[in-house]
């Protein structure tokens, strides 16, 4: 026996209005992905299903952005010496991402379970968070996007308009906050190479 649940609907009106408005319980959301190095930006990304809506994204929606995107695009990018840092996500950890990964980049992985361990909640020393997505969005976000269309058209062209010479500027304050732990820590970090 099913029963209706009268908490959902409650409108607060001396008179019954007879119209009510319903709102999604959550916003519709974009998720994008980009990975930067000293020469460029490969991205942005935008998860979205076969029929193009947003998505959300887990182990097999990253994995089959890995293989169908990040790889093809660092075929046409001169980066052989590029190391690649994942965080902690879960899709970003799980083993098949981590073989996919590891089959695709060798050694020059720096993530949770890879070939050298990256440390956990350590977002100063990650480029993407420390500087990109708050550049990024301070930008975007300037002028209300009203529609998540518009909303990727403003992350397109902001990630778009960066220079590689700012770039440079972020990996090269990336390798003091790396040389600054290594100095804190004692132990050795991994050498980063990275291709201008």
């Amino acid at each position: 026996m099913a029963t209706k649940n009268k908490q959902k609907c409650r409108i607060w009106s001396e008179a019954n209005p007879q119209v009510y408005v319903e709102t999604p319980l959550h916003p519709e959301k974009l998720t994008v992905w980009c990975t930067l190095w000293a020469g460029g930006i490969i991205g942005p990304y935008f998860f979205k299903n076969d029929e193009g809506h947003n998505v959300t994204v887990n182990g097999d929606r990253y994995r089959a952005m890995i293989t169908n995107f990040f790889i093809l695009e660092l075929n046409n990018h001169d980066v052989q010496e590029l190391w690649f840092q994942r965080d902690g996500a879960t899709c970003h950890t799980a083993r098949a991402t981590i073989d996919l990964l590891k089959n695709t980049l060798g050694d020059r992985l720096i993530s949770r379970f890879g070939p050298v361990n990256w440390p956990p909640r350590s977002c100063d020393l990650t480029p993407l968070d420390y500087f990109l997505w708050g550049y990024v969005k301070s930008l975007v976000y300037a002028d209300k996007p009203q529609t998540l269309d518009y909303l990727e058209y403003n992350i397109r062209r902001v990630i778009a308009d960066i220079r590689p010479q700012m770039l440079e500027k972020v990996i090269e304050n990336w390798t003091s906050r790396l040389d600054y732990i290594r100095a804190i820590r004692g132990g050795p970090m991994p050498e980063i190479i990275f291709k201008v």
